[in-house]
């Protein structure tokens, strides 16, 4: 898309300086960054339009969850482009959104209309400890999204973690991670296997050249009661086709890779230098 750093600017938040520029392609599109990182894009004249590839995939696994309101969890806010989106694709929703960084998040309530999204609240809060708050089989989606500096915090992809996300979750709830990491996918591998410890399935998609290690980029791990065969087909035949691992594959992609654990942790990968994705 074709941008301009018109409009609100800028604004020092706790994990850098956040800037929103406007996309000259759409009329009321919004691009946020964070440390010249690309965190967020909201079309607020159209909240279903998913600009970032990563978030169409979830929002494609979002469509295919059961037909009906939802109740989500969101760690990591951002723009909160993926509550909006479900605000607008399953009215009644129900929904509550954890994010740390209190500057940022008042910066886009001033500029991005945050409070026009129905029946969503923003605390501010570590994800973690959000999640810890939470009441058992409680929600039907939770979404975890969440970066400091370009890189996701350690405490949120642990087993121990990863368990309390599924204490929260109802019997047929959906688990979703936005994963980012570069060639080889050691941290990736990880992480599947982390929450293949926790979960009895889970799909993983991709760019294929993220896949084949061409450049770091965003995989999408979900994990769940998921249609696999549709979501298989979609992401084969969409504008931005994605590979899908699921079951045997995904466990052969894991491979050898341990569960990320609080007493043995992994630091995430972050990106090779600062740039839009």
């Amino acid at each position: 898309m074709d941008r301009e750093s018109t409009g609100p600017g800028r604004r020092e938040v706790r994990f850098g300086t956040a800037e929103l520029m406007r996309d000259l392609d759409r009329p009321n599109g919004w691009l946020l960054s964070v440390a010249g990182v690309a965190q967020s894009y909201v079309d607020l004249d159209d909240p279903t339009y998913l600009d970032f590839d990563y978030v169409r995939r979830i929002g494609d696994i979002i469509d295919a969850l059961p037909a009906g309101p939802l109740r989500a969890l969101h760690i990591g806010g951002g723009a909160c482009t993926l509550p909006r989106y479900v605000a607008a694709t399953r009215p009644g929703s129900r929904q509550l959104v954890f994010d740390l960084d209190a500057e940022l998040i008042d910066f886009v309530r001033a500029h991005l209309d945050l409070r026009s999204v129905p029946d969503t609240r923003v605390r501010i809060a570590d994800g973690r400890a959000g999640v810890a708050s939470r009441p058992g089989n409680s929600a039907d989606l939770i979404v975890l999204d969440a970066f400091e500096r370009a890189a996701m915090p350690s405490g949120l992809v642990t087993v121990e973690f990863t368990r309390d996300v599924a204490r929260v979750l109802r019997p047929r709830g959906t688990y979703v991670v936005n994963v980012s990491d570069g060639p080889g996918l050691r941290f990736a591998r990880h992480v599947v296997a982390t929450v293949l410890s926790v979960f009895d399935s889970a799909i993983l998609l991709a760019d294929p050249g993220v896949f084949r290690g061409r450049r770091f980029g965003n995989l999408v791990l979900a994990a769940g009661d998921l249609p696999v065969a549709d979501l298989t087909r979609h992401a084969a035949s969409g504008a931005f086709p994605a590979r899908v691992l699921a079951d045997d594959g995904l466990r052969a992609f894991a491979g050898r890779a341990a569960p990320i654990t609080d007493a043995a942790p992994m630091a995430a990968p972050t990106p090779p230098e600062t740039a839009f994705t």
